[in-house]
C-alpha cells in the first residue's frame, strides 16, 4: 500500500529531513513506486509538487529535498497503485475548497465499492482512485451537514472521525486531512507520530545516511509534530496509533482525540 507523511508545527517549517526519508522508499528502499505528491501550507495558500514517476528517481522530489520550503502543515504521500492507473489526476494529495479554504487529503489503503457505497453528488472525482472518491464523498457529507456554517474544529473533526469509521468499513483507510490551520490523522491499521520540541538532539534516518542535530535547526519554543505510516528515524520514540484511533493537530499541538470503531448492530 501506499505510505504518508504530514507535519503540523507552530512556527514554519521546513520538512526536508523526513521528506529525503519517505522519497528513498519509493521504489528505492519501498515498492511505492507510482507516483508521489506533498502540498505545503502558506497561511491559506498552498502550493503542491506531484509527479506520477517514483520519488526516489524525481527531479521534482530531489528539488523539494533541496529546496527548504518552510510551513506549519504540510501533508505528502508516496503511492503503490492499486486503484486507478498511474497518472498526475490519481496522484495525492487531492486539493478541494471549502469555506474559504483549501482542505488537503491523502489516504493509505484499499476501498470496495466505494462508487455505490458513497455516492457523490457535488465534489465529482477528477481521476479514477477509490482514495479520490472517498475525499469527495467526504466534503459532500459536510456540506450536506453544516452547508455554509463551519462549526468548531473540534466538532468538524469529530464528525470527520465518524465518517472515516465507514468508510474505513469498505477497506483499509488510513488517512491524513489538513485546511492548513488543522491537520486531523485517523489511524484504520499502521499509522505513527512524535512531536519534537526542547529539549531537541539528533536524529538519524531509517532509509538514508542522513543525520540532523534539531538543536541547530530550532529555537526552544519551536513544536513540531511529525506523522507518518512508519517511523522515519530509528533513534527516537515514535507513538504508534490504534485502531479507529484518531488526534487533532493544530500549531504541533495534539488538542483532540478519540477512538472511533465501526458499531455493529445485532
Amino acid at each position: 500500500m501506499c505510505e504518508l507523511l504530514a507535519m503540523s508545527a507552530n512556527v514554519p517549517t521546513d520538512i526536508c529531513f523526513s521528506f529525503s526519508g519517505l522519497m528513498q522508499r519509493g521504489g528505492n528502499t519501498g515498492p511505492h513506486k507510482d507516483g508521489w505528491g506533498i502540498t505545503f501550507y502558506e497561511g491559506k495558500g498552498c502550493r503542491s509538487f506531484k509527479d506520477p514517476l517514483p520519488s526516489s528517481q524525481s527531479p521534482i522530489a530531489e528539488l523539494v529535498t533541496n529546496y527548504p520550503i518552510k510551513s506549519e502543515a504540510v501533508i505528502c504521500h508516496i503511492r503503490q497503485a492499486n486503484s486507478g492507473g498511474i497518472s498526475l489526476e490519481n496522484t495525492h494529495p487531492f486539493t478541494r475548497q471549502m469555506w474559504g479554504r483549501n482542505w488537503t487529503y491523502a489516504h493509505n489503503g484499499q476501498l470496495k465499492n466505494v462508487q455505490v457505497e458513497l455516492p457523490v453528488k457535488l465534489h465529482i472525482p477528477v481521476g479514477a482512485t477509490d482514495s479520490e472518491h472517498a475525499f469527495c464523498w467526504i466534503l459532500d457529507q459536510l456540506h450536506f451537514k453544516y452547508a455554509d456554517k463551519e462549526p468548531a474544529a473540534t466538532v468538524l473533526f469529530k464528525f470527520i472521525a465518524e465518517l472515516s469509521v465507514k468508510i474505513n468499513a469498505l477497506g483499509v483507510f488510513n488517512v491524513n486531512i489538513t485546511n492548513g490551520q488543522y491537520l486531523f490523522a485517523y489511524c484504520a491499521n499502521n499509522l505513527h507520530w512524535i512531536t519534537r520540541r526542547a529539549p531537541f538532539g539528533k536524529a538519524s534516518l531509517i532509509d538514508a545516511e542522513v543525520v540532523i542535530n534539531f538543536t541547530e535547526e530550532t529555537t526552544e519554543n519551536d513544536v513540531v509534530t511529525v506523522i507518518a505510516t512508519q517511523p522515519l528515524t530509528d533513534n527516537e520514540t515514535w507513538h504508534k496509533m490504534t485502531k479507529g484511533q484518531w488526534h487533532l493537530f493544530c500549531l504541533g499541538e495534539s488538542i483532540a482525540s478519540g477512538q472511533e470503531v465501526l458499531k455493529i448492530e445485532h
